[in-house]
């Protein structure tokens, strides 16, 4: 039967026990790991979040009925103990940070008994997904997945605390407002006071705050939860935190600067790691030339070579195809991969099926220098040497090609230079690699609409000098955006914002908006700058993912308390669920559930 603590004060948790307080009564707080009874003494390892404490209980050092109810302990049990801190008598544990310690417990209360936990409360757990997050609440007691969530909390302090100091103010921002039909689909909420109407849930607090720069607040931070209802992958989730700012009278390098100076005073704070400033920057064509993507991981090389000036004449109609068509032929170089047996290339071969190649070409170098080739008896040989020239073969090195349209290209390889990194062990978890990618694509070309969508958002500031291609070649319209990338994670991006009002008509022309379609979504924002808008640009962070690559994890459900699984259900509370026909009338909405029909 629980017992109460009244009357017990907790005077530290077990982690913060040390080699000082040897020979002190203390009182510790928090569950049973494992209990283990030895006849006349009885261990207990005591853990709460900050680790783990062992307690020993004697009879004679406590009375007998504390020592017959410490005989019944159980994995997760709650207790409270009083007792003596002492040296270790038996050996020590040198994974725990009170390994030397003990404590001689002279009191005991069952503050909580616990039914068997459906699995064990261990670190790097095996145990599956599905039950972890059905009990969530036991997976929480986990000790890496509370590290993960404690170095959550030290990063928002801390990135409150810096900003503060450079002047930012915090403000919230609503989280019910207007729906808008561009990007990522909205979450609505229904108005009962305005039947027929609705809400949507933030995407991003991107208007808002555009608007407190109109309002002469200068400098805006926020700690902010937004929602978007799209498919789910391991590093998103329909609810995640953003780092959200906005700055006025500052250009591009402005808002890298202080950018950079926030990030290198977070890693050293949070994990003693220096970030080398300035961090390098490159363009967006530039990221997509050498690695093939636009958030590139600079941790290791493996970049693409462009070689169509090379086989542009071959005998290989693949690559000659492919180039009458406008396209690309591109390499990467697996360099020590010659040697890689057939099968393991088929594999590669079938992966890059998977991002859209009809195949993948291949030059594989033995240590001897011979070569094996999928299509060497298409090309002469000094075509071939010419060949692996430009890719600076060497013996021992393994040659991959993709041909077709350039971005399906650059999707491909650059997809196959992180499944080679993952193969070859290239990346590091304990190295961080920034790189700032700037100067993205202003439009981009949508086939369903048949028209031109903004990149970013329609409030983006386009490079001055490409101001006459909006009329010639919109798509080479640069715009004075700026992700900021680690390790191959984009975990943070933003732009300088439109504030002259021709430019942004030209704008919503370009995206195919009237002047009226215009109003209608934002007018709210445009009426106001027609009453000074000072230059402003924002960025934002990630939250989720930032925290997940500083705690070296691979999801970000590591580092959320109560995270949703790929269909945005909650496996514990078993949200979304269906409402009443009290809640449906008060709301006037009508559910029509199409029933799946067997085939």
């Amino acid at each position: 039967m629980a017992e109460s603590m009244k009357g017990l004060h907790r005077t530290c948790r077990c982690a913060e026990v040390t080699k000082d307080m040897i020979g002190q009564e203390i009182v510790l707080m928090g569950w049973v790991q494992k209990a283990r009874d030895k006849g006349g003494i009885v261990f207990v390892d005591l853990r709460d979040r900050s680790g783990i404490m062992q307690l020993i209980f004697e009879n004679g050092t406590i009375d007998e009925e504390g020592f017959a109810k410490a005989g019944k302990l159980r994995s997760e049990f709650v207790i409270a103990v009083t007792g003596t801190v002492e040296k270790r008598g038996g050996a020590v544990n040198p994974n725990l940070a009170t390994g030397e310690l003990e404590l001689v417990v002279r009191s005991l209360r069952v503050l909580a008994e616990s039914e068997v936990p459906p699995f064990p409360i261990e670190e790097n757990s095996k145990t599956k997904d599905e039950i972890r997050l059905k009990y969530r609440y036991m997976d929480l007691r986990r000790p890496d997945l509370q590290r993960n969530l404690m170095l959550r909390s030290r990063v928002a302090m801390l990135t409150r605390a810096f900003f503060a100091k450079e002047g930012f103010l915090e403000i919230e921002t609503p989280m019910l407002g207007k729906t808008t039909p561009e990007g990522a689909r909205d979450y609505l909420v229904p108005s009962r006071v305005h039947p027929g109407h609705f809400y949507g849930l933030p995407q991003s607090p991107q208007l808002y705050k555009q608007l407190l720069m109109c309002s002469g607040y200068d400098r805006y931070i926020q700690i902010a939860k937004c929602f978007r209802d799209e498919d789910l992958r391991a590093d998103r989730q329909p609810e995640f935190t953003q780092i959200d700012m906005e700055l006025s009278f500052v250009d591009v390098d402005d808002v890298i600067d202080v950018n950079e100076r926030f990030l290198a005073y977070l890693f050293k704070e949070v994990l003693d790691v220096d970030v080398k400033l300035p961090i390098q920057r490159i363009t967006w064509q530039e990221a997509m030339d050498r690695f093939g993507s636009d958030k590139p991981d600079m941790r290791f090389g493996m970049e693409l070579h462009d070689v169509s000036d090379i086989v542009k004449d071959c005998g290989f109609s693949v690559f000659t195809g492919a180039l009458e068509n406008g396209g690309s032929v591109r390499g990467i170089n697996a360099e020590g991969q010659g040697s890689m047996p057939r099968k393991k290339i088929d594999k590669l071969v079938e992966f890059a099926k998977g991002y859209g190649a009809k195949g993948l070409a291949y030059i594989a170098i033995a240590e001897d220098g011979t070569r094996k080739s999928s299509f060497a008896k298409f090309m002469t040989d000094e075509e071939m040497d010419a060949l692996v020239k430009a890719m600076d073969g060497k013996d021992g090195d393994l040659l991959l090609f993709a041909a077709d349209k350039k971005k399906l290209v650059y999707d491909v390889l650059g997809a196959l230079r992180l499944e080679l990194a993952k193969q070859m062990d290239l990346l590091d978890k304990n190295e961080f690699c920034f790189v700032w990618v700037t100067e993205f694509p202003l439009l981009e070309w949508n086939e369903e609409e048949n028209r031109y969508t903004a990149m970013h958002h329609p409030f983006t500031m386009l490079m001055e000098e490409d101001l006459e291609l909006l009329d010639t070649d919109p798509g080479k319209v640069r715009a004075k955006a700026y992700d900021i990338v680690l390790n191959g994670n984009e975990i943070g991006g933003g732009s300088v914002r439109i504030h002259q009002n021709d430019i942004q008509e030209r704008m919503f022309q370009e995206l195919g908006f009237t002047k009226e379609d215009a109003y209608e979504q934002f007018g709210f924002l445009l009426d106001a700058f027609k009453y000074g808008v000072p230059p402003h640009a924002g960025l934002a962070y990630g939250l989720d993912r930032l925290v997940m690559l500083m705690a070296k994890v691979d999801s970000i459900r590591d580092v959320i308390a109560f995270p949703k699984v790929k269909d945005a259900s909650c496996l514990m509370t078993k949200a979304p669920s269906a409402a009443s026909e009290a809640q449906l009338k008060e709301l006037a909405l009508a559910v029509n559930v199409e029933e799946e029909t067997e085939e």
